[in-house]
């Protein structure tokens, strides 16, 4: 049986708000940031070129890096307010079929 948070006032199911990773996936993603980047951390060491210029490619490097993390963050985020707000608003348009009365004679 679904826990309780699952279900919804009038017994109907709800898809669940938060989204469901399998740690296959989580371990695959981490395994390939740190292939990459210490791939990467190992070239700019052996790359013959002075120590300025390897300073400079390492700089570019973090930056790119930060960046990427921020931009994921930036993406989750707005993906995540979509959704709540799609659920408040489908929410509010439930309590409002549900409380219509199209048999109701006004006056």
């Amino acid at each position: 049986m679904r826990p309780p948070s699952a279900r919804r006032h009038d017994g109907r199911m709800t898809k669940p708000i938060q989204p469901t990773q399998t740690t296959a996936f989580y371990v695959q993603a981490i395994l390939s940031f740190a292939v990459s980047l210490s791939s990467l951390v190992i070239a700019l060491i052996y790359l013959p070129v002075e120590g300025w210029v390897r300073a400079f490619l390492g700089l570019g490097l973090l930056y790119v890096v930060t960046s990427t993390v921020t931009l994921c963050k930036v993406v989750r985020d707005r993906q995540e307010q979509s959704e709540v707000t799609n659920r408040v608003d489908q929410a509010r348009l439930d309590k409002l079929l549900a409380e219509h009365d199209p048999f109701q004679v006004n006056g």
